[in-house]
């Protein structure tokens, strides 16, 4: 096990053991205990009641966070050329098709989003191994592979994400930075937690939500309340 830092003991100390706490109560507590020098990122891990093996037990979805992720999401849009300026308009970082399907066979992915429309997935399919493992392969589930490129684009720039229940049964996802008010992290928080909750499998039985973490990428994990948030 590593050695705590003083830093890290500090920040520990501030946080009861075996107590959970409310959302807002959370929040505030996590700007207190963060210390880095540098824009920490705040995450949230739900530990939901389901079984991922199942199919009927899946759970994946996307949400727009009301105050954004605080970070400069880059989006690249493969489109044909008469939706190029529809994608630029609407902030695309990257548009374009063939020059950018042989950048990413080629090993480039420094995107954190791709968007596309439905007659370029057959080209995207040989590229699914590049771009599964790094979760940038489109969906339509997750509005990534549509008709309407501005719209698609202006939401993920906007603060939309995507998120999805891992094998362990636990979703993680980035909701802000440590320089946001505690009422904006609050917010975040709960309009995932909240998506997550309608989005809950008629196969899940017993505790659904059964535990909620916060953190920033330096501090301990806040345990909260599930019946509090």
């Amino acid at each position: 096990m590593a050695k705590l830092t003083k830093k890290q003991k500090e920040a520990a100390s501030k946080i009861e053991k075996n107590k959970l706490y409310s959302l807002k109560d959370a929040s505030s507590l996590l700007k207190t205990v963060a210390s880095a020098k540098f824009d920490e990122s705040v995450d949230i891990a739900v530990r939901l009641g389901v079984d991922p093996r199942k199919a009927n037990q899946m759970v994946r979805g996307v949400v727009t966070l009301p105050h954004g992720t605080g970070k400069d999401t880059k989006v690249l849009a493969l489109v044909t050329p008469d939706k190029e300026a529809e994608a630029k308009a609407a902030g695309a970082d990257y548009v374009g098709l063939d020059d950018y399907l042989q950048k990413i066979k080629d090993g480039w992915t420094d995107v954190d989003v791709i968007i596309t429309m439905p007659a370029i997935m057959g080209k995207l399919g040989p590229l699914g191994r590049v771009l599964g493992p790094r979760g940038l392969m489109p969906n339509p589930k997750t509005g990534t592979v549509t008709m309407e490129i501005g719209k698609a684009v202006a939401e993920v720039k906007a603060g939309k994400i995507d998120f999805k229940v891992d094998k362990t049964g636990i979703v993680h996802a980035g909701i802000g930075r440590i320089s946001f008010g505690a009422e904006q992290i609050v917010d975040n928080a709960h309009e995932i937690i909240q998506t997550l909750i309608k989005l809950k499998p008629t196969a899940a039985k017993g505790a659904y939500i059964k535990s909620i973490h916060l953190s920033s990428t330096m501090s301990p994990a806040i345990a909260l309340d599930p019946k509090a948030v």
